[in-house]
C-alpha cells in the first residue's frame, strides 16, 4: 500500500447512463446531457465512455477539435472512417478507414479541426468499446489518426502501455510530429502528459504499475483505473492492496502518486479481470 496515496472509488451507478436504443452508453465524466459537477475532468482525462453500439448503426460523420480521442474495443467491429472518404473506395486498412475489432485502438488528434464516422456495419454483432478523451498540452495541433493492434497475450503478462507522450513534448518541432515517435516504444503517441496501460489480470493474480511508465514529464501523478463491463459482472478488483472491491463499470481514483510507485491492482473475483490504467498529470 502507497501511504501517500489517496484511493476514492467511482462506482458504477454514479456514471451518467443514456440508452438511445441504437446507442447504450455509460460517462465516466460529464457528457453530453449529463452533468456532474464532482466529475468534470482527473488531470488531463476529460472523457471515458463505456458504448454499446448495435448492428449497422453509430456515430455519422461529426467534428472534432483540440483534443486527444481514441476507442479502445472490447468486442465486435467499429468502423472508422476519415470524412473524406466515400464509402466503398476506402481501399485497404489505413489509419484514415480501419475496421477494428477486439485489441485495437484507434486514436484522433482533433486539433485544428477533423471529421470522421464510427459505425458498426456488422450485420449481428454489438459493438462495445471504450471512448476516451484527453485534454491535449496545447491548442491548434495538426490533426492526425493512428491506429494499433495490442495484443491479449501480451496483457496476460502485465500492463501493456497503449499510450505515451509525443517525444519533444509541447515544444515538438514539425519533424518530431511529422515523425510521430511516441515516449515508449510500441505505444500511439498522444499530446498529453499521459499514459494509458490496459492488462488482463488473471483470477487472483495481481499486475504493478509503474506510475508515469518512465515516460512523463511531471513526477506528480494522478491514476484512473476502470474494471469494463466485459465478465458478466463476475470480474472484481481491488487496487493499492486496500479493502475496496471495484466491479465491472467501476473506476477508482487515486491521487497523490509520484512517478516511479508502484501501483498493484489484484483480481479478487472469480474470472479474469479487463484492467484499464489511464495515468495523468
Amino acid at each position: 500500500m502507497l501511504p501517500h496515496a489517496k484511493t476514492t472509488p467511482h462506482r458504477s451507478a454514479a456514471r451518467g447512463h443514456s440508452d438511445h436504443g441504437w446507442l447504450n452508453t455509460y460517462h465516466s465524466f460529464s457528457f453530453a446531457d449529463w452533468f456532474d459537477p464532482s466529475f468534470t475532468h482527473f488531470g488531463s482525462l476529460r472523457v471515458l465512455n463505456e458504448d454499446r453500439v448495435k448492428p449497422n448503426s453509430g456515430f455519422p460523420t461529426h467534428p472534432h477539435r483540440d483534443f486527444e480521442i481514441f476507442s479502445y474495443i472490447l468486442s465486435g467491429e467499429l468502423t472508422h472512417r476519415d470524412s473524406m472518404l466515400r464509402k466503398g473506395a476506402e481501399g485497404g486498412q489505413s489509419d484514415k478507414f480501419y475496421r477494428m475489432r477486439r485489441g485495437d485502438v484507434q486514436f484522433t488528434t482533433g486539433g485544428t479541426g477533423i471529421a470522421h464516422s464510427e459505425q458498426n456495419e456488422h450485420a449481428r454483432e454489438t459493438v462495445h468499446f471504450l471512448q476516451i478523451w484527453a485534454i491535449p498540452w496545447k491548442r491548434g495541433l495538426t490533426p492526425r489518426y493512428h491506429t494499433r493492434h495490442f495484443d491479449d497475450d501480451e496483457k496476460r503478462k502485465g500492463f501493456v502501455p497503449i499510450l505515451s507522450p509525443l517525444k519533444g513534448g509541447p515544444e515538438a518541432t514539425f519533424e518530431q510530429e511529422k515523425l510521430a515517435e511516441p515516449t515508449i516504444d510500441g505505444t500511439i503517441p498522444i499530446h498529453a502528459d499521459f499514459v494509458m496501460g490496459a492488462g488482463l489480470i488473471a483470477s487472483q493474480g495481481k499486475f504493478e504499475w509503474t506510475v508515469g511508465a518512465g515516460a512523463t514529464e511531471s513526477s506528480k501523478r494522478k491514476v484512473y483505473v476502470h474494471v469494463p463491463m466485459v465478465k458478466s459482472g463476475k470480474a472484481k478488483i481491488r487496487v493499492d492492496g486496500r479493502d475496496d472491491i471495484f466491479e465491472e463499470g467501476d473506476g477508482a481514483f487515486v491521487d497523490g502518486l509520484h512517478a516511479g510507485d508502484k501501483l498493484t491492482v489484484e483480481s479478487v473475483g472469480e474470472v479474469e479481470a479487463e484492467v484499464v490504467v489511464l495515468d495523468t498529470a
